[in-house]
């Protein structure tokens, strides 16, 4: 065989290995009930701010840390610690997507997506 060969062997090798990796390591969006059976793994949780529950923000002790209660499409509430500070407008979300691990009895999250209300409805700005 030529050296060439071999090189291009081995580069499709290590690229086949590379895709197995990183289709591992992707999280995946589930539920809260889903996640708490596998701690280890890293999930899209989606789901809705409960309004009810207390949220815990005090930039002066940890302006990266920011716990509030979310309810997932399941109806299932759980508390989460969220690794960033409180986003801005937090309260008008309509639907929130966390990324992050079940630890103990909270979820943690290392990002989060919010959808807020459009500005716009039927192509007319609404007047706040």
């Amino acid at each position: 065989m030529k050296k060439l060969h071999i090189v291009g062997i081995i580069v499709i090798a290590v690229a086949i290995g590379v895709i197995f990796v990183s289709l591992k390591n992707t999280s995946t969006y589930a539920d809260f009930t889903e996640a708490i059976s596998n701690p280890e793994r890293e999930y899209h949780i989606v789901g809705k701010l409960d309004k009810n529950q207390p949220q815990i923000y005090d930039p002066k002790i940890n302006a990266d840390q920011f716990m509030f209660t979310l309810i997932d499409n399941k109806g299932i509430s759980k508390q989460v610690v969220l690794h960033k500070s409180k986003p801005q407008d937090f309260e008008k979300s309509e639907q929130i997507v966390l990324i992050g691990k079940i630890e103990g009895n909270e979820f943690h999250a290392n990002d989060i997506l919010m959808k807020c209300p459009s500005k716009y409805n039927d192509g007319k700005a609404q007047v706040n």
